[in-house]
């Protein structure tokens, strides 16, 4: 079996990705998300071309139900008024409430908002769960700012996100500069101006006011449990193996975590400035520390470990993939692995790529490795434990009732191991063995579509 498909081309489809450029000219992440599934659902879309046709399915699919944006004015430490771009794109409510997280960082804009909110479309899909797909953020960054000037933030940020989120309605979390602290200021806020303790409208939340037991976790953990059922459906182990892992915020310290669990070497990991190495293996409290309780660089890891090493960042190629390892876990940003980065991987010897960041990887990387033999998990199957979790989190607060760590992690694994398998079935169906990323692509889009068939031309 072969791990491409030649196949007829749609006309239909051919027109959606033309009319998709010339609309979303100054857009490069959300083109580029809508392509990469809309091409691998080709098979799909063939079989009923007619009718996808005659309901604008497409047309549909890739054009936001809402997009919505506005000004967040928030004073700083000094007295001065400072204003973010505040953003919140409620994609598809398909098969459930909107429900996708909020990044706060200077990248943000209206591409990546939608290219995230597409993408976690599909995502939510795959998990099994009733969830549509959303994301937002602003382009504020808390890097450097105080308690306080993050507090005065969220509350303004929230005053108007809060017109258009609620439990049955749309649920932001957590995401990118969007921790716990982000998530308590910002619930508070919501509270106080519904006048009301409304614990489903926001995930992520602390224990104390609702929050779920290994939420904060779960992508990571995931992550690792997605790869496990991946290596052993090829007959490969991850004990002894080792893993590099790009970030070091909580999708890799917790990926890191459960790695170690499972006998994984983790050699290195690394920021946006450089990354770490450590041929005895990361040390996962040190990295706690430094990370979580003192917000520090990951190059001060070399001040506590005395057999660490230190790389800048500077070449097209990151130092952290010129380590060889026999596994590689992108868990910072989009577009981290580049195809130069990809040749470099494949040529290092490595067996396994597994997102927990989202879309990491350039289209011409992913296509790139899974031509070349490494096993490859997708972004929106390996990493959406996080987003799996935020709807027990959901399921909780509804029952008024919390579970246990155990209890939560063992459902964890479960929708994670289900997930793989949905993706492996949709591949075998279209004669796309390995090619885990096109089954998670088509099974969830099948998902999407029959919702949007079923439910008429809305």
């Amino acid at each position: 079996m072969s791990n491409t498909l030649t196949i007829n081309k749609s006309k239909y489809l051919e027109e959606i990705l033309i009319n998709l450029k010339q609309k979303n000219q100054n857009q490069p992440e959300f083109i580029q998300a809508a392509q990469e599934i809309l091409k691998s659902a080709e098979p799909v879309i063939l079989k009923r071309e007619k009718e996808y046709r005659q309901l604008g399915l497409l047309e549909r699919l890739i054009e936001p139900e809402r997009v919505i944006t506005f000004r967040v004015p928030w004073v700083d430490d000094n007295g001065r008024v400072q204003v973010n771009r505040g953003y919140r794109v409620q994609f598809n409510s398909a098969i459930g409430p909107y429900k996708g997280g909020l990044r706060f960082h200077e990248s943000v804009n209206l591409s990546v908002m939608k290219f995230l909110a597409f993408e976690q479309v599909f995502k939510n899909a795959l998990t099994g769960l009733p969830m549509g797909g959303a994301k937002g953020g602003s382009d504020f960054d808390p890097k450097g700012k105080s308690d306080n000037e993050i507090m005065r933030f969220c509350q303004s940020f929230m005053n108007e996100l809060q017109m258009h989120i609620g439990s049955n309605v749309d649920i932001p979390a957590g995401d990118i500069g969007v921790g716990a602290r982000e998530i308590g200021y910002l619930f508070g806020q919501y509270k106080k101006v519904k006048g009301a303790f409304e614990a489903g409208a926001l995930t992520g939340k602390g224990l104390e006011y609702g929050g779920s037991l290994a939420r904060k976790e779960a992508t990571g953990h995931g992550l690792i449990y997605f790869m496990r059922e991946m290596l052993q459906d090829n007959k490969l182990d991850l004990r002894g193996k080792t893993a590099v892992i790009s970030g070091s915020g909580n999708v890799a310290i917790y990926a890191l975590e459960k790695a170690v669990e499972y006998g994984v070497k983790v050699i290195a990991m690394s920021d946006s400035n450089g990354c770490i190495y450590d041929k005895n293996g990361i040390d996962i409290e040190t990295i706690k520390l430094i990370k979580e309780n003192l917000r520090g660089r990951i190059k001060t890891y070399t001040q506590h470990i005395s057999s660490a090493e230190y790389y800048e960042n500077g070449d097209i190629v990151p130092p952290l993939y010129r380590i060889k390892a026999d596994i590689v876990l992108p868990c910072a940003t989009q577009n981290d692995i580049n195809l130069e980065c990809a040749k470099v991987i494949f040529k290092n010897g490595t067996i396994a790529v597994g997102e927990g960041a989202n879309m990491p990887t350039t289209t011409e990387a992913v296509n790139y490795l899974i031509e070349n033999g490494v096993l490859f998990a997708p972004a929106k199957a390996a990493n959406a434990g996080g987003v799996a979790t935020s709807c027990l989190e959901m399921a909780q607060n509804s029952m008024r009732y919390f579970w246990s760590y155990k209890e939560v992690d063992q459902k964890l694994d479960v929708i994670m191991t289900k997930i793989y398998s949905r993706c492996k079935e949709a591949a075998y169906e279209y004669g796309l063995e390995n090619n885990i990323c096109a089954g998670a692509n088509i099974s969830s889009f099948r998902k999407v579509a029959r919702a949007m068939r079923a439910q008429g031309i809305v």
